[in-house]
């Protein structure tokens, strides 16, 4: 019988302890629950998690009704939030104007962690906080539902870098992931008995999030906002003051610089790299959102490098529609993290595209349509492209 670290619960000889950092301390109180058959898992994350974190509980069931500790938190909806998506669900950003004290996290199969959603009406009542990742998951021992989810682990490290900061603080706990992950591929590689599953392996596809690029391309409208926003604590909401917007399939561009209705932070005409007097001259907020609105087709889906702006087009009146996360399917590109958007320009060799804005807006708008032209390039292949070694690029 092997022995097992009664502490994360794996085998001695793949105890991941020694990489795990010192619990770190935080803001966020992060409870989680875990389905119960998630527990028997070996290569789950959730405790890996809560080994890492000192402000942390983890609780295991299914029905958590009567539940002294869950019932306590719903008690206190204005200080606790789910990470669980949804059509309720918050993005990050506008969770960080008033960031919850608790972060209740579901563990689990995707199946099994809805599950879990449906049998607590407690969980129900509790506002929810969903997420794009910056980066593909690691978990390549276990297959996930979608592209774009992700492990407990890195969907925590995700959340509490954006709403605490320090996100290189939180990605210390990556490296038990990780040491985790290869040790399992590791033993995978060196097997000797046989798989107990066959494996068929189809025809060469370029990734999902590529492929969806390529396909929706007539309908893409590449968006970028920039906004006027103040310090968190100043208790201002951010607001848009210049939108930029092209479709690459037929040339057609979109630009408003919008004047600000809330006082101007100091910071936002250098940020956005307008002048005071062209940010105050800027037509009305209700305006030019019209005149957007009206640039849109009803097929019409956004391309978008961050959400952050795309909320505050939401909240400033214009028709939700879908939007594609070109950071996300440039990261699956590039097996890596992509950067900001001028980086992974570079990055891929995207084509040039004319300057026609002016600002920041106008250098970003310019890099998101380049990156986009490659990525639909890149979906559109019937064979994968030849690695090569990318040259080396700095950031300014």
């Amino acid at each position: 019988m092997r022995s097992l670290c009664l502490r994360c619960y794996r085998p001695e000889s793949a105890c991941y302890c020694s990489q795990l950092p010192p619990r770190l301390d935080t803001r966020t109180r992060v409870v989680f629950l875990q389905h119960p058959r998630e527990r028997r898992v070996a290569i789950g994350t959730a405790r890996m998690a809560h080994l890492a974190l000192a402000n942390s509980e983890l609780h295991q069931g299914v029905d958590f009704t009567g539940h002294a500790r869950l019932e306590e938190l719903a008690a206190r909806p204005e200080s606790v939030a789910v990470l669980f998506p949804g059509e309720e669900a918050i993005s990050v950003e506008q969770a960080r104007m008033r960031p919850p004290e608790t972060l209740i996290v579901v563990d689990g199969t995707w199946p099994q962690a809805k599950k879990v959603v449906s049998r607590n009406p407690v969980l129900a009542g509790l506002p929810r906080i969903g997420f794009v990742p910056r980066r593909p998951s690691n978990y390549r021992i276990r297959a996930e539902p979608a592209d774009h989810c992700v492990s407990t682990i890195e969907a925590v490290v995700e959340i509490l870098g954006l709403l605490e900061g320090e996100p290189e603080r939180f990605d210390t706990m990556l490296r038990a992931f990780e040491y985790m992950v290869d040790t399992q591929l590791g033993r995978q590689s060196t097997r000797t008995s046989p798989n107990r599953r066959r494996i068929h392996y189809g025809p060469w596809r370029p990734p999902l999030e590529l492929r969806e690029l390529a396909e929706g391309f007539e309908n893409l409208v590449v968006f970028y906002g920039e906004a006027n926003a103040h310090p968190t604590g100043a208790d201002i909401p951010a607001e848009l003051v210049h939108v930029v917007a092209s479709r690459p399939a037929s040339g057609e561009r979109f630009e408003a610089v919008i004047a600000p209705e809330q006082p101007l932070a100091r910071s936002t005409p250098l940020h956005v790299e307008l002048s005071e007097d062209v940010l105050r001259a800027g037509e009305p907020r209700s305006e030019a959102l019209a005149r957007f609105e009206r640039f849109l087709r009803p097929s019409d889906e956004l391309a978008v490098w961050t959400s952050f702006a795309l909320d505050l087009l939401w909240e400033g009146g214009v028709s939700r529609r879908p939007a594609r996360n070109v950071r996300l399917a440039t990261a699956r590109a590039l097996e890596g993290k992509a950067g900001s958007v001028e980086h992974a320009m570079a990055l891929l060799s995207g084509p040039e595209v004319p300057l026609w804005a002016p600002g920041r807006a106008g250098v970003r708008i310019r890099a998101l349509e380049s990156v986009l032209r490659v990525l639909v390039d890149r979906g559109n292949a019937r064979e994968p492209m030849k690695r090569v070694k990318q040259p080396e690029v700095v950031q300014g």
